[in-house]
């Protein structure tokens, strides 16, 4: 049994359970571990000059930033945001797609920096980890288009639920805000969905009482199909010699009615 699925029906009710914890308490102690660290750094903010760690496009230094930006936050809003969203997408996509999560991370980091160096304005500084975040919503997204079983297609929807604006914010909407960063997470997401898809193996598909009850039927219903014309016997041939059709009854001419 695949201890990455444990709605495997083959799974009897209490280990499923057992492994549905397991795996959902992981991914939040370490979706909450990297939230931890992220407030630390915002902590040590003051105390060092951040801004060669920003990612400052279109120029050769500011690719350190590419690494180094989704550490940084600019103020307790920022973090708070990006906190929260990390907690709960990490969470739901860590528990459901372990080993598809772990691949796409790097994809989703580089993708986020990257977007803002080649396109943001040259002299601006952009920093936090709201690419990431919108990574793992068009994650968690793709792979619920791409896979289509119940448990990705349940991920997406509740995904789609309370982040479904990211759909929009990875286009210019509001001053200050690094759309652009959104827009490399957003595409790192759907290209490590679209790669790594096939990691967490689908689940087999669980059989219901009624298929088999049709199973059980098809015979019957072979027995009751009547047949097609062209296998029903012959069983009277009118033969070729015969003159005329004859007459079964012959009624009496009938009166003409009286004016």
């Amino acid at each position: 049994m695949d201890p990455y699925h444990p709605d495997d029906p083959r799974h009897d009710p209490d280990s499923q359970a057992r492994a549905d914890r397991r795996r959902l308490i992981r991914a939040l102690n370490i979706s909450l571990a990297f939230v931890l660290a992220l407030i630390l750094v915002y902590s040590a903010q003051g105390s060092f000059d951040w801004a060669p760690f920003a990612v400052a496009p279109h120029s050769a230094q500011g690719l350190l930033g590419v690494l180094t930006a989704p550490l940084l936050h600019g103020s307790v809003e920022h973090i708070a945001a990006n906190g929260v969203a990390l907690l709960m997408l990490g969470t739901l996509a860590g528990s459901v797609y372990p080993r598809a999560t772990l691949w796409s991370l790097p994809l989703l980091w580089i993708g986020s920096g990257l977007g803002a160096w080649l396109l943001g304005d040259a002299g601006s500084r952009h920093l936090g980890a709201s690419g990431v975040t919108h990574g793992l919503m068009f994650l968690i997204f793709g792979l619920g288009v791409l896979r289509r079983d119940r448990p990705a297609i349940a991920t997406g929807m509740i995904a789609f639920l309370f982040y479904g604006g990211m759909l929009l914010t990875v286009l210019p909407h509001e001053p200050g805000v690094s759309w652009q960063s959104h827009l490399g997470g957003a595409v790192g997401g759907l290209l490590a969905a679209l790669l790594f898809r096939k990691l967490d193996p689908a689940l087999p598909r669980k059989r219901y009482s009624w298929e088999d009850e049709e199973e059980n039927l098809a015979p019957l219903d072979d027995e009751l199909e009547p047949p097609a014309p062209r296998e029903v016997p012959v069983l009277w041939v009118r033969p070729q010699n015969e003159g005329s059709r004859g007459v079964i009854l012959r009624f009496p001419p009938r009166d003409p009615p009286n004016s």
